[in-house]
């Protein structure tokens, strides 16, 4: 199977996967944008918009804005974060734990405005390793497959090197879509193939309708975006193309198959050893979690004040529960592979 990133002497296709990344973000998230280059510092090379308020597809205003901040390097913009948050966040925890299971997740309130943001934190270099084919988890891959706003970088060699890197991602959603294809396929049935694996390869509370919103708003952009990669695929004789339905020339074999399975649970697994770096970093992590839930899952969470007080005592109960009735849990999809 070849490599599926985009090839740097094809400036068409680059230019045609790179749609939607330039769309304008709105005032609100302009003005959290430019707060953000402020905290992080000169270190700061670029700022990616994503998730809901990105895609409009049902944030709530007062839900925090999501954000990829891309910087140099991790020990000047954790000193520069501290510098300017400060209440007790420790910038030798940041740099230390960076270097695990990237990216840190912080929070961020724009000062006298209610406006928040969830800055998931990597260096240019952890963005293109977590791009690319050599990525251990699909956590940024699965959020970058998605229509995201390149929404500042530092310099024109900064927004080249980010923009490559969010193509990749684009390119690369076949190499680990493709097992799960149908015969036939067209571009709407391939990008929701794409939410629910991706979906189903990460511990979510999102209820069984959010793929079909996800769906519904972002489907100007990106099936622009990949009607382009289908018909390059096509091309390049990976897909067969008959009128807008393509069928894959080679079915992907067992190992193949097994490849992307264990990618997807070696990610779960990461995902799940990430939350405790979410504990010691995410300012008020704590209702953070229940707000989301009841937002996303529609389940409002009471808490004990045991559980406020040693919530990793004390919940795991609460939490084992809800990870077992949880939605997302009907729709499993790899472990069908």
């Amino acid at each position: 199977m070849p490599d599926l990133k985009y090839l740097p002497g094809n400036p068409a296709l680059l230019e045609a996967l790179s749609y939607g990344l330039d769309s304008p973000p709105t005032p609100e998230t302009l003005r959290l944008v430019a707060y953000i280059a402020k905290v992080f510092g000169s270190s700061t090379i670029a700022i990616i918009h994503y998730g809901s308020h990105a895609q409009q597809s049902g944030a709530k205003p007062e839900s925090a804005h999501d954000f990829f901040v891309i910087v140099d390097r991790y020990a000047p913009a954790y000193r520069s974060f501290r510098a300017a948050i400060g209440h007790g966040f420790r910038a030798s925890t940041a740099i230390v734990l960076a270097r695990v299971l990237p990216p840190n997740v912080v929070r961020l309130s724009l000062p006298h405005q209610p406006l928040q943001g969830k800055c998931a934190v990597l260096s240019l270099a952890h963005l293109q390793d977590l791009t690319s084919p050599r990525s251990l988890d699909h956590f940024t891959q699965g959020r970058l497959f998605q229509h995201v706003q390149l929404v500042w970088t530092r310099d024109a060699e900064s927004r080249g090197a980010v923009r490559e890197a969010l193509v990749n991602v684009r390119a690369g959603t076949f190499a680990w879509g493709r097992p799960y294809l149908p015969g036939n396929f067209d571009v709407e049935s391939y990008f929701r193939i794409l939410l629910e694996t991706s979906f189903a390869g990460e511990i979510r509370p999102e209820a069984n309708d959010r793929v079909a919103q996800l769906l519904a708003a972002q489907r100007d952009t990106m099936l622009r975006v990949y009607t382009e990669l289908l018909q390059h695929l096509a091309a390049s004789r990976i897909v067969v193309q008959a009128g807008k339905v393509y069928s894959q020339i080679e079915q992907p074999s067992r190992m193949d198959r097994l490849r992307v399975r264990m990618y997807f649970k070696r990610s779960k697994a990461r995902a799940t050893l990430r939350w405790f770096k979410h504990v010691a970093l995410y300012d008020n992590w704590l209702d953070y979690i229940v707000q989301k839930i009841a937002r996303r899952a529609g389940q409002t969470i009471e808490l004990t004040p045991l559980e406020r007080r040693w919530p990793l005592l004390f919940l795991w109960p609460r939490a084992v529960r809800f990870l077992m009735s949880r939605p997302q849990r009907q729709g499993r999809q790899h472990d069908a592979l």
